[in-house]
């Protein structure tokens, strides 16, 4: 099939190279000309592992191609995706929609024929329905659908969550849809994955609710852990115990700073507000949003109490800042609150994250950035882990002791045991929940 894809960041370049290794002629359109430009040499501009090799295996294959002629792009498709961004919209918590809706106008524009537009990017409920008038209004003679079609991909997993994902949500309205629907993903339908059809609010509504229920059970296993250091528990135990339980499961059940990223935090807040609206609160997710804020300030007390009530004049290491492992992703990491609050109470700040410097730089001024654990160590009187990166696991901590003037460690995604860091020459050692 050919298919446009309107939007290549991430969800959208994502989406885009891996219809195309399915075998559709796939071109991801883009409004800025400078990323058209780089990915038109095979430049990537985000880190996701595989995703280079597998972009430019199906450009040179000729399935894969970039631009910024929307009219282009979309006459001739048979298929159009949305991906563009919905950030939390400013005072109220909502997702902003104008770049949805923006889209939305200028396919109707440049359509000459029947299409489907597919909604990738995560909307609110109803905001399809919102796609198909601005549709029609924008012009009333085209014949086309409206889909609604989800993402769920984990960044730093993202091909694979796509080429074998959990499941596939298509919230459609019509046979004809649903049939293109089924074309698009006929590779996946081959393989036996899931494919759910439903309406097109159940499948925004499904979106939202699987975010905020991780979010959830992170929250809650944070929670558990600030419980644990008081009552003298250790989170990594009772998260084994509960993630044996079937119903439970082990995933997601991983103490640490709070969550951050993409979608989380944005999403959380945006079917907060969509609870407000329907009248129907949503008193988890808000006490989820609530919780997680108070998760990282209390990272911040657990390093100054380590650092003898102040961070002034001391030499702090920091070994991770970016969300999560394996992306380059600053958006809401925890890191933005922790980082900050180290260099406002006058500690100098060095910083090792093997893909955060690019984001990092602009968002985290006023820090070193150097190359490595051990020198980032050297000289230092407190070492903070806040990112599981794989780098991170097998250290030499007896060499990152010797090095540090006085040797402290804060192992926030608690990777290391207490007693390991201890017998490796660490005078004191916190983690997350643990004895």
């Amino acid at each position: 099939m050919k298919i446009a894809m309107i939007g290549a960041g991430y969800v959208g370049l994502v989406s885009g190279v891996c219809f195309s290794d399915f075998g559709h002629e796939v071109v991801c359109v883009d409004n800025n000309p400078d990323k058209i430009a780089r990915l038109a040499r095979g430049e990537v501009p985000i880190y996701e592992p595989g995703l280079d090799v597998l972009l430019a295996k199906n450009v040179e294959a000729g399935r894969l191609s970039f631009t910024d002629d929307l009219l282009a792009a979309v006459r001739g498709a048979e298929a159009v995706f949305i991906a563009v961004g919905t950030p939390t919209r400013r005072g109220d918590g909502h997702a902003d929609l104008s770049y949805v809706m923006a889209a939305a106008e200028a396919i109707a524009k440049a359509a000459d024929g029947y299409l489907v537009v597919i909604t990738k990017s995560t909307v609110p409920v109803g905001a399809n329905r919102q796609v198909k008038e601005v549709i029609t209004g924008a012009n009333p003679a085209l014949d086309f659908d409206v889909v609604s079609n989800p993402e769920f991909l984990r960044e730093g997993a993202a091909i694979d969550d796509f080429m074998k994902p959990d499941r596939v949500i298509v919230g459609v309205e019509t046979e004809r849809a649903a049939a293109v629907m089924a074309e698009i993903y006929r590779p996946l339908y081959l393989r036996d994955f899931p494919i759910i059809t439903t309406d097109l609010e159940s499948a925004e509504m499904i979106k939202y609710a699987a975010n905020a229920f991780l979010a959830t059970k992170i929250t809650f296993i944070n929670e558990i852990a600030a419980l644990c250091e008081r009552a003298g528990a250790d989170v990594k135990q009772v998260a084994k115990g509960m993630g044996l339980d079937g119903r439970i499961g082990n995933k997601f059940l991983h103490a640490g700073p709070g969550y951050g990223g993409s979608c989380f935090p944005k999403d959380t807040k945006a079917l907060a507000r969509i609870g407000q609206e329907h009248a129907a609160p949503l008193s988890i997710v808000e006490a989820v949003i609530r919780a997680n804020e108070e998760t990282k300030r209390r990272m911040i007390d657990k390093l100054q109490t380590l650092a003898d009530g102040t961070f002034r004049d001391k030499t702090v290491a920091v070994l991770g800042v970016t969300f999560k492992p394996n992306t380059d992703d600053m958006r809401d990491a925890p890191a933005l609150t922790i980082v900050p609050a180290l260099v406002g109470g006058g500690a100098h700040v060095r910083v090792v994250d093997p893909q955060g410097r690019r984001e990092g730089q602009a968002l985290l001024p006023n820090v070193e950035w150097v190359e490595d654990p051990y020198q980032a160590a050297e000289g230092a009187e407190l070492l903070v882990i806040l990112t599981e990166w794989n780098e991170f696991r097998a250290l030499d901590l007896r060499g990152l002791a010797s090095r540090m003037a006085v040797p402290r460690m804060a192992d926030l995604r608690n990777i290391y045991h207490p007693a390991q860091a201890r017998e490796a020459g660490f005078t004191a050692y916190e983690g997350v929940g643990r004895l």
